[in-house]
């Protein structure tokens, strides 16, 4: 049953990232279970699970329907990102070899998926686990999860503004001009480019939710 609970659970989460559901759409059990071949029970928990993971919402007496991002949460979440990325790209020179490594590996992984043509999904998994990489510079597990709770918010967002843009390549190019001023231990300049990056982010999220 668990197998099949997460196989319901990806396949809502392609659509999602896909733009196959839109924000609002209605996520009826007895219509899900009937186009997936599955029990209503079956759909029902893994509608829990997106609920829980912020795809989807549940209101009493409506159901749950794909979430709808709202512009002020956008804003807010990318100013908290900068508290945390920030703080890891300042500790670059302190990082560990290890910990640079996994930052570099995060970018290859992300600008790959890019040139594979990947999915939404994929590519969106890996443009946040490269944020990520850069928070756990600062060798703390608890901003590290307080950064994958952050990012969380803004999966289904980021999927929003990759469908109407079409960017990936752009964020690639960004990310990796990113890397390049820290591998030229040019820290104070990484993290004012990161200041704008995530600026720019916000803008360009809020943008696309205005024409969804």
């Amino acid at each position: 049953m668990a197998l099949t609970v997460q196989k319901v659970a990806d396949d809502l989460r392609r659509a999602i990232f896909d733009g196959e559901l839109e924000s609002g759409t209605p996520l009826r059990e007895i219509a899900v279970a009937g186009s997936l071949g599955v029990a209503r029970s079956t759909v029902r928990e893994a509608l829990t699970l997106l609920v829980a993971e912020g795809l989807a919402t549940r209101e009493p007496n409506r159901g749950v329907a794909v979430a709808a991002p709202r512009p002020e949460s956008v804003r807010d979440v990318c100013r908290a990102r900068l508290v945390l990325e920030g703080a890891g790209v300042l500790r670059w020179r302190e990082a560990s070899e290890e910990q640079r490594d996994r930052v570099r590996l995060a970018l290859a992984d992300y600008i790959a998926a890019v040139h594979r043509e990947a999915g939404y999904q994929e590519l969106n998994e890996r443009h946040l686990a490269f944020h990520v990489s850069l928070v756990a510079l600062t060798g703390s597990p608890r901003l590290v999860a307080m950064q994958e709770a952050l990012v969380t918010e803004l999966k289904l967002a980021l999927a929003q503004v990759d469908r109407i843009r079409r960017n990936a390549h752009d964020q690639a190019e960004s990310h990796a001009a990113l890397v390049d001023l820290l591998d030229r231990d040019d820290v104070a300049g990484a993290h004012a480019f990161l200041d704008r990056h995530l600026a720019d982010a916000a803008d360009a999220i809020v943008e696309a939710l205005q024409l969804a």
